[in-house]
């Protein structure tokens, strides 16, 4: 008898429908699946077996054979045992209700015949609700909340084999479950207590990360050790704004298929901060392995990637960050097709200024030669640091500033400000797929990033001291429309252009020669 049962796979984020069709036969007892599945898929044989007889039922004598439709793609984890168990309970004709086929079934297997939690659920039911029909999907009760964050299906929740039987035989009853996404996102506010009203002095390294936060922009800090680089940018996620639903849909999927969703915790609200070792391998950023997973900077997705330590990352981990700096995508190509994660995030870099530390500071002298001042430079490359639209020095704070007693400036009074730049943000992109002033194109910079003659005499004369390349050019109008959109000014004045001129002026000391 065949039966065939509705499952649906990954790839990456993107998904496919799976048609799980059993077949049993007279013959040698044995179970083969067929459709390329991968060991995970395999062993699954093993976990129904054992989940069959331990629920109570009957596990056929015969010869099974489960085919994983459509059979030319690769199928991979333990998503389908749930699928191929009910698909071998109807084929044995121990399932009375024929009409389990309006359901999709998603989950792993215990030997005891519990159902248990599995990764991608969210981009699972998404994927399902874009490219199906079907509105019904029996998942796992560790998966219930993260699969009825998506409006429109129904989430039929179950504890084990047996009550996924009960409910398709009319047995049981249970109502579809379902969650307040607003409430979720009302108190996903970041429990993170560093505030910037902690911070004494570094009043410029503020300001810049402050527009920094409003823009979008990657920043450069450099400095020496102790100065606070590391302290300031963790205090940068303080004052980005708050994601929005969609954003936070975008994250939660590339986490789910991760396998990093808490229990607890099936919709990520806050922005996620990013802070690799400088040890970690190409593949660890980008994404990779035999079956790709996502990478540091996909995890960085709408977030933060922090490299502390700049010139201490391998040369090509680096240089592997340069295209998805640029598209706000990284696309893993395998001998079996490419995947595309999203890596549409803000790259806060920092530095000593050579390998001791101290070259430029007023208290302690520098030992370093300038061949090691220069070797320890061009670790990185100029277009990687082209790619950073602002770069600030983070200088020793002095005894005096620390002990300044007055009131500083917390980081939810930053934070309105950086939000009603991106409110006017907003604003003038509707219709796109741009969010923030650093997704701008050419198109858009031309538009929007318009100066008067006086303003582009100031701009012609940096650019031909500064010899800065055409895209640092834009990157700096990117800046001044964000330091004006912070002004509440529709137009870039003289003194915007300026203050983004500044936080380009560190080019110099990477280039050849330079120290």
């Amino acid at each position: 008898m065949l039966a065939v049962v509705k499952s649906f796979a990954l790839k990456g984020l993107d998904g496919y429908p799976v048609d799980v069709e059993v077949d049993i036969t007279t013959g040698l007892p044995g179970l083969e699946i067929v459709g390329l599945p991968d060991t995970a898929v395999k062993e699954s044989r093993e976990r129904v077996r054992a989940a069959i007889r331990n629920s109570g039922m009957e596990y056929p004598l015969g010869r099974i054979t489960v085919n994983l439709a459509p059979a030319d793609t690769k199928k991979e984890g333990a998503v389908f045992d749930l699928p191929i168990a009910i698909g071998i309970l109807a084929a044995s004709g121990q399932l009375m209700n024929n009409d389990f086929g309006k359901h999709v079934f998603l989950g792993e297997l215990s030997l005891d015949g519990s159902a248990r939690g599995v990764t991608g659920i969210l981009p699972s039911v998404m994927g399902i609700m874009e490219k199906t029909a079907y509105r019904e999907i029996i998942v796992p009760v560790d998966n219930a909340d993260e699969a009825a964050l998506v409006a429109g299906v129904r989430i039929l929740p179950v504890a084990s084999l047996a009550e996924a039987v009960a409910i398709l035989d009319g047995r049981v009853s249970i109502k579809p479950h379902e969650i307040n996404i607003n409430e979720m996102l009302k108190s996903g506010a970041d429990p993170c207590s560093e505030d910037m009203a902690d911070v004494n002095g570094h009043y410029r390294v503020k300001r810049a990360l402050e527009v920094a936060a409003a823009g979008g922009h990657n920043i450069l800090m450099t400095g020496p050790p102790g100065s606070g680089k590391t302290m300031m940018a963790r205090r940068l996620r303080q004052i980005v704004p708050q994601m929005a639903l969609q954003e936070a849909l975008e994250v939660t999927k590339v986490y789910s298929v991760a396998g990093l969703l808490k229990a607890n915790l099936p919709l990520l609200t806050g922005r996620p901060f990013r802070s690799p070792h400088h040890n970690v391998s190409r593949a660890g950023m980008i994404g990779g392995g035999s079956s790709p997973r996502p990478g540091e900077i996909s995890l960085a997705h709408y977030g933060i990637l922090y490299l502390d330590e700049l010139p201490e990352f391998a040369r090509d981990t680096l240089e592997s960050l340069r295209q998805p700096m640029e598209d706000g995508k990284v696309c893993i190509s395998r001998v079996h097709g490419s995947i595309e994660y999203p890596a549409q995030m803000m790259v806060v870099a920092s530095m000593n200024p050579c390998p001791c530390g101290y070259l430029g500071d007023t208290s302690t002298q520098c030992v370093c030669t300038p061949i090691q001042v220069s070797r320890y430079k061009h670790r990185i490359s100029g277009p990687l640091i082209d790619r950073m639209d602002i770069h600030i020095e983070v200088p020793r704070i002095h005894y005096r500033e620390l002990q300044e007693t007055h009131k500083n400036e917390t980081s939810a009074q930053i934070r309105l400000r950086v939000e009603r730049a991106r409110q006017l943000q907003q604003k003038r992109f509707t219709g796109t797929d741009i969010q923030s002033n650093s997704q701008m194109g050419g198109r858009e910079i031309r538009n929007y990033c318009q100066i008067d003659e006086k303003t582009a005499e100031l701009m012609k004369s940096a650019f031909e001291n500064l010899q800065l390349s055409a895209r640092a050019y834009k990157k700096i109008l990117k800046v001044a429309r964000t330091i004006a959109d912070l002004d509440k000014n529709e137009k870039i004045c003289e003194k915007h252009l300026a203050e983004a001129i500044q936080y380009r002026s560190g080019d110099r000391r990477y280039q050849p020669g330079t120290y």
